[in-house]
């Protein structure tokens, strides 16, 4: 159903971004705002997710740091399309997303910084030449407990796993880390500041997903509302009958409510990041559960809309799980409905 995808893989598509440009822009929510949508057209989910991640968090964490030492010369190398970055925050010892609940260490001394734990389903695990780590470096469970390292993917100690065959071209996979040494000079930003660097980065994170489930809507419903047009179905098209048009047009509204919620996005609101990324999560799998009941057998194709539907589950999972940050949606009820702030 989909036009061809262009035959890249997600190295040479950064290294193009690179020189191009774009990638040492500031402010990463109005360069998704305008890549977003030609990146869906052009190229696989995979492929969008591994770029889309660095450009949203990635980057802008090591550009916090500034512009000096290893973290310094790394971030102006990936700014390049140099250096394929992971961000590697989704640990093996915690439940999914609750970060203040994650084991992965980092033992700090005057010079080094040892790292021991695991990361799983981290997006460039298999494919990135380093990984922005969060890790704990004191055991209290508090805030200010965690800090960034960067850890080169090749160092001595570091082992990965392909995670399998979704996301092709996103190098999904596990990271393992055993008593990984780098110098101290690889803390990214100051420690203690982990969680706060990823707070402030992760509502643009949430937003790009719901930048990109917009673009991806909108193609996968024009592709459908192509083939239903060709499809015969007893003296006209299928897109002449009235069951198939009020399936159609319920998708429409629900691709409609994601655009809407995209616009009206406060950029930094981590409230209405929230928000957004329940709620987008919940319509894109509406929008493509109505085109795979639609187009019927031919969903199930090779790259078809019941595989992409099984992929795009990631945004109800992917930057917080969904069913995790209603509990912060609840607990700012106030202030969403303009109340109490």
């Amino acid at each position: 159903m989909r036009e061809a995808v262009l035959d890249a893989d997600a190295r040479a598509v950064w290294a193009s971004l690179g020189r191009s440009g774009v990638l040492s822009r500031d402010r990463p929510a109005e360069v998704l705002r305008s890549l977003l949508p030609s990146l869906d057209a052009q190229y696989s989910l995979g492929i969008v997710l591994s770029v889309c991640v660095q450009i949203a968090t990635a980057l802008p964490i090591l550009r916090s740091h500034g512009p000096s030492g290893v973290v310094g010369r790394v971030s102006a190398e990936a700014a390049r399309g140099e250096v394929v970055l992971a961000l590697a925050a989704t640990d093996a010892g915690a439940a999914g997303s609750d970060l203040m609940d994650l084991t992965t260490s980092a033992r700090l001394s005057e010079d080094r910084v040892v790292v021991d734990g695991g990361k799983r389903w981290i997006t460039n695990a298999v494919t990135a030449d380093c990984a922005l780590v969060l890790a704990r470096h004191r055991p209290q469970r508090h805030f200010t407990s965690f800090l960034w390292v960067l850890v080169p993917l090749d160092a001595p100690g570091v082992t990965r796993e392909s995670a399998g065959s979704l996301f092709s071209g996103a190098g999904v996979g596990h990271l393992t880390f055993s008593g990984v040494s780098v110098g101290r000079d690889h803390v990214v930003g100051a420690p203690g500041r982990g969680l706060a660097m990823f707070a402030r980065h992760v509502a643009t994170e949430r937003l790009a997903g719901a930048l990109w489930a917009s673009a991806l809507c909108r193609r996968v419903l024009a592709d459908t509302r192509r083939v239903l047009a060709a499809r015969p179905l007893g003296s006209g098209v299928a897109w002449d009958n009235a069951v198939v048009r009020d399936r159609f047009a319920r998708g429409l509204v629900e691709a409609r409510r994601v655009e809407a919620l995209c616009s009206s996005f406060r950029e930094g609101e981590l409230v209405d990041s929230m928000v957004v990324k329940v709620a987008v999560a919940e319509s894109v799998d509406r929008v493509l559960a109505v085109c795979a009941e639609l187009l019927g057998a031919e969903s199930f194709a090779d790259g078809g809309v019941a595989g992409l539907r099984a992929e795009a589950a990631m945004f109800g999972v992917a930057g917080g799980a969904s069913g995790a940050l209603l509990a912060g949606v609840a607990d700012h009820a106030d202030y969403l409905l303009g109340g109490a702030r």
